[in-house]
């Protein structure tokens, strides 16, 4: 009997010994001779992003199925549609948010001209001493290239993306002129900002036109049209992101708003107001960068976290069922089909009559745009899907969208980038209540920037996830 067991034992010790190899090494699949997967059997759990709530894919009919007063084909042609799940942000992108993302282009280009200049400079662990602290990460003393980085600068590198010329964040920037390191810091740093000449007052400005976010995204419809993949399908980008201010002015000749052409983007008193002055090149840019932002942290954990699923303006079908909160046919996201609640105040930030602009004294005097949450979510948990600013989406304004798009999850994004015509959604602060309808279509050109048009971002959510885990902030 003792012996029957010692061999048992020697067995199991062969068994859980042959089932690995080094890190990173691949080994035999399956395991005693079977195709069975390795790793846990658990369902996987969509991790719900920081300012975002799920809406839980269904059926509805979209358009304009209540009443449509325009009576237009491009605005009315209900149609029962389906849509998949999605993670949806809970209000328009803020002042906050938007800055966040532009200061962080700022502050990369910033970083990449100094690189330039440190040359060979620099020592690991540089505190910003000097201009050499700054050069790139992979020319500093002390760091050792992998054999991969290597393979890629033997081979002069990889188009779009160049190993050797990795910044290093962890040094600090500065652009307080009084703390600059050295003098060829400060004339690197100064080339960012308007000449002499060009400033008003003497004040000294970062010229905005000179940080633009770069990236590249795949036509990948075309590339499957074709039957064909390659760096032909690949689209370019390279947008100037700071939004256009001066949009409170061009937009209305005849009225003084150049309070907020001074303001409001930059003032800590529009913080959470909704970011303006955003063309839909923009908002995809803005889209791209919160991917990669988010990409680059789950990266950089030790145990690493999946690729963060893309971030993306929604499109034309996914809005409308967001905005309807749950409520089948619903008019408006509360439902409907009035524009107050039973006290009298109004349950969206509009124009409720001609030449009157909300005065709310419980809730604060918006004449024109508000603080997002300031008034009632819908029943999905979305703020502000009716009234405050237009929302841009993914979808091209014209009777396709909706007589030749699918019944299933609805999209045309391969002729996306090619219309120079979008879907704008909900109403804004500037407009009566029938626009505010969640089935009314509005458009713009992706070129133009306007001061009642802002967006919001959404992730999808695999039909094969779990439940939802909450982000910390």
């Amino acid at each position: 009997m003792k012996r029957i067991l010692l061999i048992l034992l020697s067995t199991t010790v062969i068994i859980s010994c042959s089932k690995g190899g080094g890190k990173g090494i691949t080994g035999n699949p399956g395991i005693k001779g079977e195709l069975v997967p390795r790793g846990s059997s658990k369902s996987f759990i969509a991790e719900r992003p920081y300012g975002m709530v799920p809406i839980p894919g269904g059926s509805f009919v979209m358009g304009m199925a209540d009443q449509d007063f325009a009576a237009t084909p491009e605005k009315a042609m209900p149609k029962t549609v389906t849509v998949s799940s999605f993670f949806m942000d809970e209000t328009e992108i803020t002042n906050a948010e938007y800055r966040l993302f532009i200061n962080a282009v700022r502050d990369s280009i910033a970083r990449g001209l100094l690189a330039e200049a440190a040359g060979e400079g620099g020592e690991e662990g540089g505190d910003g001493g000097s201009i050499a602290d700054y050069a790139y990460a992979g020319k500093k003393t002390g760091e050792e290239a992998t054999p991969y980085q290597a393979f890629l600068e033997s081979q002069g590198g990889r188009d779009g993306y160049d190993e050797s010329k990795k910044l290093d964040k962890k040094v600090p920037l500065t652009y307080n002129t009084s703390a600059y390191p050295d003098e060829k810091y400060a004339e690197v740093l100064e080339s960012m900002y308007l000449p002499t000449e060009k400033r008003i007052n003497n004040e000294r400005i970062i010229d905005w036109s000179k940080i633009k976010y770069s990236y590249q995204w795949e036509d990948v419809l075309s590339a499957v049209k074709d039957k064909d993949r390659g760096a032909n399908y690949l689209k370019k980008e390279s947008i100037a992101v700071y939004p256009d201010t001066t949009v409170w002015v061009k937009d209305f000749n005849y009225a003084y708003n150049e309070p907020l052409f001074d303001q409001y983007f930059w003032h800590q008193a529009y913080r959470e107001y909704p970011v303006v002055g955003v063309t839909w090149d923009q908002a995809r840019a803005f889209c791209d960068f919160k991917t990669k932002l988010k990409s680059d942290y789950n990266s950089s954990l030790k145990k690493k976290k999946q690729k963060a699923m893309r971030f993306r303006l929604p499109t034309e079908a996914e809005w409308e069922y967001a905005a309807k909160g749950g409520i089948e046919n619903a008019t408006y996201p509360w439902g409907g089909p009035y524009l107050q609640d039973d006290r009298g105040c109004y349950l969206a930030n509009f124009k409720p009559k001609r030449g009157s602009y909300i005065e709310d004294e419980k809730k604060g005097n918006f004449t024109y745009t508000a603080p997002v949450k300031k008034f009632p979510k819908n029943g999905y948990g979305l703020y502000d899907m009716a009234g405050n600013v237009s929302e841009w989406t993914e979808s091209p304004y014209s009777n396709s969208t909706y007589e030749f798009s699918s019944t299933l999850n609805p999209y045309l994004s391969n002729q996306a980038y090619r219309e120079s015509k979008k879907t704008v959604r909900g109403g804004s602060w500037k407009d009566v209540g029938y626009l505010l309808m969640t089935g009314y279509r509005d458009w713009e050109r992706k070129d133009s920037a306007r001061s009642y048009i802002g967006f919001r971002t959404i992730q999808d959510i695999p039909s094969g996830a779990g439940k939802f885990k909450r982000t910390t902030k």
